[in-house]
């Protein structure tokens, strides 16, 4: 198999099963209504601040009228609230309701066990072999 068509498939599978594993981990239980997308939505909220739909449309790289869709399922089914800006009632702000922030949560362990499991397998030098690949790859999509 030559490289190029080793270096395909690798990042193909990578991206599958990475999604794979993250719906197994995320998507069961209490948060079984929801899917990774809606995950991923949640995440560019955050736990901070609330954010304007803008800010976490650009965060997501699509569009507000596409946000707007999956906003208005996460508000359903109580993950996120809309509030009017105090300053400039035309502005919608997101932010996490108590589920939304579970949820959040449970994101953010999965992310941190899933990197601390890649770290475990890398000493040294390969980590930042690996690391310079990755910031190259993303230098790559971001373009892209």
């Amino acid at each position: 198999m030559e490289k190029e068509e080793l270096l395909n498939e690798l990042l193909v599978m990578l991206f599958n099963e990475v999604l794979d594993m993250e719906h197994k981990a995320l998507i069961n239980g209490s948060f079984k209504e929801i899917s990774i997308n809606d995950m991923h939505i949640i995440d560019a909220i955050g736990i901070q601040e609330a954010r304007n739909m803008s800010a976490v449309a650009k965060t997501m790289s699509v569009t507000v009228g596409t946000l707007t869709t999956a906003i208005n399922n996460l508000v359903k089914k109580g993950y996120v609230s809309r509030i009017r800006s105090a300053e400039d009632k035309r502005v919608v702000l997101l932010s996490l309701t108590e589920k939304g922030v579970a949820a959040y949560q449970k994101h953010a362990v999965f992310h941190k066990q899933m990197v601390q499991t890649v770290m475990d397998g890398f000493e040294g030098e390969e980590m930042e072999v690996l690391l310079r690949a990755f910031k190259k790859l993303r230098g790559y999509f971001k373009t892209s």
